[in-house]
């Protein structure tokens, strides 16, 4: 029986987190299949059940991880001067749109995200409280439960100014939702 070196199983795990994040995000969770998925991987569809329980594992799994690493991306830009200004305008921006399957899982997923089982919906809405969270701390207002609404309402419209987008066929109408979003994003925030 061959052996793996270490760490292989964690390569290999996280090898399928990507595809199928990228997937998910591309052509929907409904349309993304276990086969597609470990093909794609470069592993058989057996392989998948050593690292996931279920298709819903990894949805939750991908969500988790994926929310995260967006979260740690925008954690590098807080602190820097104009740093929500920056995640703003980073978030709502032309190649923001263009690369969906690379972009926010939330706003790629959310519809869909609505009705997966409970267990999976609090991961996520685990996840969006510290994404808001995030924002809120930057956010400048007279009182915490200001800065949170702000922040929430800030959160909304970015992901909905992204979904937007994408989803309409005429580009300077798109760029015009993107530019809106992130003007009226920055003036709730207080950002110049």
């Amino acid at each position: 029986m061959a052996r793996y070196e270490k760490g292989h199983k964690d390569e290999t795990r996280q090898r399928i987190l990507d595809v199928a994040a990228r997937q998910f995000r591309e052509r929907g969770v409904s349309a993304a299949g276990l086969a597609g998925i470990m093909t794609e991987a470069g592993l058989t569809n057996g392989a998948f059940y050593v690292h996931f329980d279920s298709k819903e594992d990894l949805i939750r799994t991908v969500l988790d991880d994926a929310l995260a690493r967006r979260e740690q991306a925008w954690r590098k830009l807080e602190d820097e001067e104009g740093g929500l200004s920056t995640m703003i305008g980073e978030y709502l921006s032309a190649r923001h749109r263009d690369d969906p399957g690379g972009g926010c899982p939330t706003a790629a997923m959310v519809a869909e995200v609505a009705r997966e089982p409970v267990a999976t919906r609090s991961t996520f809405t685990e996840r969006i409280a510290d994404i808001v969270a995030r924002i809120a701390a930057k956010v400048k207002g007279p009182s915490a439960k200001q800065r949170e609404a702000d922040a929430l309402a800030i959160y909304a419209l970015m992901v909905g100014a992204l979904q937007l987008a994408r989803a309409v066929n005429d580009k300077k109408l798109s760029d015009r939702i993107l530019a809106s979003g992130a003007a009226t994003a920055r003036r709730l925030a207080g950002a110049p």
